[in-house]
């Protein structure tokens, strides 16, 4: 039987991400006229003071990184917080400045959970917008040492409920991307030095763990699942060590951008959990792939979104 190969693209992702940013007006404004300071402040608030931080610090490369991440933070953050112009909350006393790049592990702590926190009460394009910065810290963290490591994501868990048939789609695209990076991983394993096995199997397992969670969750609404393909063609021909770690943080970005996908698509708790736990296991193992191709910089800065792809 002669294997079937399909491009390894992200036109569904991207085409569903259009869509959800079509929407994002509308699902934002459905709150009505909300006099409650908006939950997104404190979260804006601590970007900027990161961003400014760093900066100070000098212009090694991690600042640079923390500086360029936490601004693209702030400046997603502003825009939505301008747009619906709620009441300013009462402002936190400003953390103290600190005094080198280590001064930034707490920091990054407190934002992505603070993040974290707010997934499942916003509306959709909230939620997924706090969703990315969540990850993006959780990215930042395996970015250097003195930044992390940083907790890993909870266990693959799949909701009590079964979801409604509008998340099925994005559910099944979730499920496609899952199916590619569990090949990928597979191809790569003669191309990595001994040193990356521990590495590749655990993403590999990670994978196939979402992998059959997705199948159990979409069975569970009578809908089949869709099948993994017999190949993918990776975007670049992988020959060494260097695009070996490159097409893994293609995958990886591809799956945080559909599970990206499916949370903003859900209105279920526990579903935006799982969808955030993926998103933040991907953006977490993506960075040192991208550090070990040469790609820079290193951590992406809003996992999932059409920007940062």
């Amino acid at each position: 039987m002669t294997a079937r190969s399909i491009e390894f693209s992200r036109r569904a992702v991207l085409r569903a991400g259009a869509v959800a940013a079509l929407a994002a007006p509308l699902a934002a404004c459905s709150g009505g006229n909300d006099e409650s300071p908006d939950p997104l402040a404190p979260l804006l608030a601590a970007a900027e003071a990161d961003a400014a931080a760093a900066r100070a610090l000098g212009a090694d490369a991690v600042t640079v990184q923390v500086a360029e991440a936490r601004a693209a933070h702030a400046a997603a953050l502003k825009s939505e917080v301008d747009r619906l112009n709620r009441p300013p909350a009462t402002p936190s006393p400003a953390p103290a400045p600190p005094s080198g790049v280590d001064g930034f592990r707490e920091r990054l702590v407190t934002a992505r959970k603070q993040a974290e926190d707010l997934v499942g009460t916003l509306p959709r394009y909230r939620a997924g917008l706090a969703a990315s910065i969540a990850a993006g810290c959780a990215a930042l963290q395996r970015a250097a040492p003195a930044l992390g490591p940083g907790e890993d994501a909870p266990a693959p868990a799949a909701p009590a409920a079964p979801p409604t048939q509008e998340v099925v789609g994005p559910l099944q695209r979730a499920l496609a991307a899952e199916h590619a990076a569990v090949w990928v991983y597979g191809l790569v394993s003669a191309y990595l030095p001994a040193e990356f096995g521990v590495a590749e199997k655990s993403g590999m397992a990670e994978h196939a763990k979402r992998r059959d969670l997705c199948q159990q969750v979409i069975a569970s609404t009578g809908t089949a699942p869709v099948a993994p393909e017999p190949a993918y063609v990776p975007p670049k021909p992988v020959t060494d060590s260097g695009s070996a770690a490159a097409v893994i943080a293609t995958a990886e970005s591809d799956a945080t951008a559909a599970w990206l996908d499916v949370l903003t698509h859900t209105d279920d708790t526990a579903l935006r959990r799982t969808a955030l736990a993926a998103m933040v296991a991907a953006s977490r193992r993506c960075t040192p792939w991208r550090a070990e191709s040469g790609e820079k910089p290193t951590a992406v800065a809003l996992p999932g979104q059409a920007q940062s792809r």
